[in-house]
């Protein structure tokens, strides 16, 4: 089985074995279609998989398992399956959104929630059964708020606002410029608009956002105090569709914002969660999103316990 992990940053393959021994793995950039086209980020991604296929010795596989970003409706997932087929690398291909990888590698059976905060934020849920939920996360056009971009444009928004007056003051103003070495947010502002500060490097922003609350702004922490809400919202959505919410059930959180545990937002996501849904089990997941795409696989092959217990021992290994 070839199982991939494919997100906007970066993209992790390995080639499992029948007794689920990892033969060959490979990483390589992100997969953005919408920026790129699909053929592109496809021949990007055969790349990767080439590397993966050399280390293992093998030139196919009998499935695919490939969890995508970018993938956020059920018709792109056949899209992009569609498109993965066309390469020949197995017999068959099954494609998920990539936030699937983030739940699954963090149960023990595919069951339960998954909530990711990373550049963006998203939210899944599966049962053993088939039924999912998921919401489509292509920022405010559907509804979302949130993510590390979200809010490192939330938070400029108040220092620009805090700077010339036309908002309430907040130490965001003196924060986010002078971690650029910059004396203002004026002179921020006219660095990223020219290029003298690349785009890429807005997300330096976001723990910035959490120092600042952290040393105890006002409006940093209401701002961090939101996305607790947020992501707490969409668990409990997600939990209610599934007929969850009155179940034991596990909710996962990863992507970089949520797996940093910062404790204002690590604590305030428990508390709102512990009160809108009492039998939900939050639980940070740590292990590399291609586990939950293997896992996937396995899921769909029918695969025996102890080779499920084998990936997972290859991959969560400190």
């Amino acid at each position: 089985m070839l199982a991939v992990d494919a997100g906007n940053s970066k993209t992790d393959v390995a080639v499992i074995g029948a007794d689920g021994a990892v033969l060959g793995a490979a990483r390589g950039g992100g997969f953005q279609p919408p920026t790129v086209g699909v053929t592109a980020a496809v021949d990007a991604l055969a790349e990767v998989v080439r590397e993966a296929f050399a280390a293992a010795g093998v030139t196919a596989v009998d499935h695919v398992s490939a969890c995508l970003a970018n993938a956020d409706f059920p018709v792109e997932e056949e899209r992009l399956a569609a498109a993965l087929h066309t390469r020949a690398w197995g017999a068959s291909v099954e494609v998920r959104n990539d936030t699937f990888a983030i739940l699954r590698a963090g149960v023990a059976e595919p069951r339960g929630v998954a909530v990711v905060c990373g550049a963006g934020i998203n939210c899944v849920g599966m049962r053993p059964d088939g039924r999912t939920a998921r919401f489509p996360a292509l920022g405010r056009v559907s509804g979302d708020w949130g993510g590390g971009w979200g809010l490192a444009e939330e938070a400029m928004w108040h220092a620009a606002r805090a700077e010339d007056g036309r908002g309430g003051p907040t130490a965001l103003a003196r924060t986010l410029p002078a971690h650029f070495g910059l004396d203002s947010v004026h002179a921020l502002i006219e660095a990223l608009h020219l290029g003298r500060i690349p785009q890429l490097r807005r997300h330096e922003l976001t723990p910035v956002l959490f120092a600042t609350a952290t040393a105890g702004d006002p409006v940093a922490g209401s701002l961090v105090d939101r996305l607790a809400e947020e992501v707490v919202s969409m668990a409990t959505v997600a939990l209610t569709r599934l007929d969850l919410l009155t179940e034991e059930t596990p909710v996962l959180l990863g992507g970089g914002v949520l797996a940093a545990r910062h404790p204002r937002l690590d604590t305030r996501v428990r508390d709102l969660l512990s009160a809108a849904a009492p039998k939900a089990v939050p639980h940070v997941v740590t292990a590399a999103p291609v586990l939950g795409a293997a896992l996937l696989g396995l899921d769909r092959l029918g695969a025996a316990e102890e080779v499920h217990a084998r990936v997972r021992a290859h991959f969560e290994v400190p």
